[in-house]
This record gives C-alpha cells, sequence and structure tokens, in this order.
C-alpha cells in the first residue's frame, strides 16, 4: 500500500478546523483533525508533509510519524503545541492511525491494546455552539460577563451563556441528561480585565456566584470543574484556590501561565483539588518535567495540538508510570473527539472524557459519518475499523467547502 495523494478540507461555517485526508492506492482514506491558524496549518501540509508522505507505505505509521516529527517539519525543543508544524504532524499522525486500522479490519483502540472499558465517564465543557470552530482573526476568545446584561432569552445548548446567567438551569439539565460534570470558567472575566495580576473582594464574590449557584440547584450531585485558562499571576491564582476549597471543586485547571513550573509546582501543593494540566504546552518534554515536579494531578492534552494518537500514547504512558491520570481535551472538532475515545476506553488510568454538547447534537453531528453513543453521562468508543467514521457525503458536496489536493485523490 502507498500513499498516492493528501487533501485538506475546509469549510467556511467551521472556519477554525482544517481536515486531512490520506489517499492510498488501494482506495482507503484516512482521516485527521486540527484547528486555528487553519491556512498556516495547510501550507505547511502541503508544502511539507505531502512530499514526504507520498508514495510512502502508510502502514509505517511510527516512522512516518517520526520523520515528520524530527526530520522533516522543524525539529523542536521545548513545548511548542500551538506551532503549525506540531498541529499540522498531528492531523497527518491521526489519519495514519485511521489508515492503520482500516488496512488491518480493526478500531484504534484495538491496535492501542484492546478495551480496559466499554464506556467513559464524560464532563460537559460549558461552552457554545460556535465556540473554537470559527476562525476569528484578531482572537480567538469569547467571554461573557454579569457586567454585560443578559440576552432576552438563551437558546438550547448555548451553555457559555448559561454558565454565566442562568447556572441552575444549566446544571439542571446537564444532570438530567445524566452528566454529572461539568465545566464552567468564572474567573476569566477578571483575568482578562486586569492582566491577571490581582481579583478584587467584589469579582471574587462574581466569580464564585454560578458555584454557589450550581451547588444551590444540584448540591453535590454535580462535579464542578473550574477551567482558569492559564491567565493568573501565582498570587490571585492562590487567593482564588483558596475562595474554591469551601465549593470542593473536583479540580482547577491551567491556573496560571504553564511555562512556569515552579510556580505551577507552588500552586499545586496549596490547592484544595487536584491541579490539571495542558493542552496548551503539553508534549511529552513538558509533562515530564511537570510530572518529576509533581506539579499537576491530571495530564490533559488535545491529540489534535500535541502531535496526534501517537504523542496522546506516549504521554499516557508516561502518566501512567507518574501513577496520574488523563483526560484528554476536546473542544476541538469531531476527529479529536472519537480518537479521545478510543484512548480512554483502552488506557488503564483514564479519568473523563471531555464534551460539548452543542457540538454532539450540532457541527459534529452536521459533518461525520457516525459519531460516538452517548448515554446516561457515558460515552462510547466506535467499533468500526480505523476512528470508525469519516467525513459524510453531505459536507463533501457543500458549496462552502475548499479542498486542496497534493498528489491524486482515491475514487469515492
Amino acid at each position: 500500500m502507498k500513499i498516492i495523494g493528501l487533501e485538506t478540507i475546509q469549510i467556511a461555517e467551521f472556519s477554525n478546523l482544517v481536515w486531512v485526508r490520506l489517499h492510498t492506492d488501494e482506495g482507503l482514506i484516512g482521516l485527521g483533525e486540527t484547528f486555528r491558524n487553519p491556512q498556516a496549518i495547510v501550507a505547511y501540509i502541503h508544502e511539507t508533509c505531502a512530499p514526504y508522505l507520498i508514495g510512502k507505505d502508510p502502514r509505517r505509521r511510527t516512522a512516518l510519524t517520526e520523520g515528520l516529527r524530527r526530520d522533516v517539519g522543524n525539529a523542536f525543543k521545548g513545548f511548542p503545541t500551538r506551532s503549525v508544524e506540531v498541529r499540522g504532524n498531528a492531523a497527518v499522525d491521526i489519519a495514519l492511525w485511521d489508515l492503520w486500522g482500516q488496512a488491518a479490519g480493526q478500531p484504534i483502540l484495538a491496535l492501542l491494546g484492546g478495551k480496559m472499558r466499554d464506556g467513559i465517564r464524560m464532563y460537559n465543557t460549558c461552552a457554545n455552539s460556535a465556540y473554537n470552530n470559527v476562525a476569528r482573526p484578531g482572537g480567538n476568545q469569547q467571554v461573557f460577563g454579569r457586567d454585560t446584561p443578559a440576552p432576552d432569552a438563551i437558546g438550547p445548548e448555548e451553555d457559555l451563556l448559561l454558565q454565566v446567567y442562568e447556572p441552575r438551569r444549566l446544571a439542571r439539565e446537564l444532570l438530567e441528561a445524566g452528566i454529572t460534570a461539568m465545566k464552567i470558567w468564572p474567573f476569566d472575566v477578571a483575568a482578562i480585565r486586569n492582566k491577571g495580576a490581582s481579583i478584587g473582594a467584589a469579582e471574587l464574590k462574581d466569580a464564585l456566584w454560578p458555584i454557589e449557584e450550581i451547588r444551590a440547584e444540584v448540591g453535590d450531585a454535580m462535579d464542578i470543574l473550574i477551567e482558569l485558562h492559564g491567565l493568573w499571576k501565582l498570587p490571585p491564582a492562590l487567593k482564588i484556590a483558596k475562595a474554591l476549597a469551601d465549593y470542593d471543586v473536583f479540580w482547577l485547571e491551567d491556573p496560571l501561565a504553564l511555562d512556569n513550573f515552579a510556580d505551577l509546582e507552588t500552586y499545586q501543593r496549596e490547592a484544595p483539588a487536584m491541579v490539571a494540566a495542558s493542552e496548551n504546552l503539553g508534549t511529552v518534554p513538558w509533562f515530564r518535567e511537570a510530572f518529576m515536579r509533581g506539579a499537576i494531578d491530571v495530564a490533559i492534552f488535545d491529540m489534535a495540538w500535541v502531535g496526534g494518537i501517537t504523542e496522546g500514547q506516549r504521554v499516557t504512558h508516561l502518566a501512567d508510570a507518574f501513577d496520574r491520570t488523563i483526560a484528554p481535551h476536546d473542544c476541538t472538532g469531531p476527529v479529536t473527539l472519537i480518537a479521545n475515545t478510543h484512548l480512554l476506553a483502552h488506557a488503564p488510568n483514564a479519568l473523563l472524557a471531555e464534551t460539548v454538547r452543542s457540538h454532539l447534537t450540532g457541527f459534529y453531528k452536521a459533518v461525520m459519518t457516525e459519531l460516538p453513543r452517548v448515554e446516561s453521562g457515558m460515552i462510547y468508543p466506535l467499533e468500526g475499523p480505523g476512528l470508525g467514521a469519516g467525513l459524510n457525503a453531505d459536507v463533501l458536496a457543500r458549496g462552502d467547502l475548499t479542498r486542496k489536493v497534493s498528489g491524486t485523490l482515491a475514487s469515492e
């Protein structure tokens, strides 16, 4: 088997995402995905990845991934998860795993070593239907605070607004759907306003309000995960942590700048909950340092950023060696979610699956042939060969689709 072509697909409606498809002379097509700075990623994939991959056997997955990581793409030192090269390589790596599974007639989780569990407990990241899937030149942040009047009505599953204005409704809806863990970020408004340098008494009280509302509505039936987006300096981050001690939150995610290991280590010692990190910098070298320092408790990585399933598997093994759990990031795209469920169903140290309900019922469903089954707060991996799903015929026929091709495409 040989790779005969590489294709990138973009859809204007979901402009932040790039899908990569590897075409083979045997008609198999492997699918990968990444996002942010999409035009730069597309250029890198066709300029650098395609000439290296075309003509090679995709079943030599490790050799190809290592070649892109160390030789062809800029060989890196440090933790550049956000770099164009690493994200482009990640999409290719996922596509190579998909091809390998299709060629073997096995799902990716079987190639990883088989199931440890049938389903994975999921949590809901309280984003909205356009969160992360629309490119926003000049800045990707969507932040809402109660200093701005609430909309007249908030639509179904618009959780980015619900977490700010109607947290009771949000918590009740999730619990009624069987979801018993939710992630919110009520401190971001103050962090952005104050450049992460301080948080005043009134700001702290305002940020604690949705947590109090959730507890008042559903009590301890809901685990509350706090996302801090790496926005804080150590002193206010510790002040926030101390204020959260009475609420028994499940974890504190990315509390401060993730390249400051000394501060992160100090924070972890004083935090009243598990410290989770970080899709922002989380390649293997970063996790190695974080684990050695005892600076984090839960490893979060985005396989569409970190280098694909191959790097995600390395991080998983490293976390297991340090007796730490994993909870891969997905506020990204459907291929990332599917890849996550394969890894989580297999990994002995899996903790939680991140999901966004508006994505599962919205654009994920609109573009894929199939999605993992969700039932009673659990998510179940697909069982077909490779990822077990691909882009559907409707999306491939869309008028707002842009396709770029290097080499030759297999017939579909």
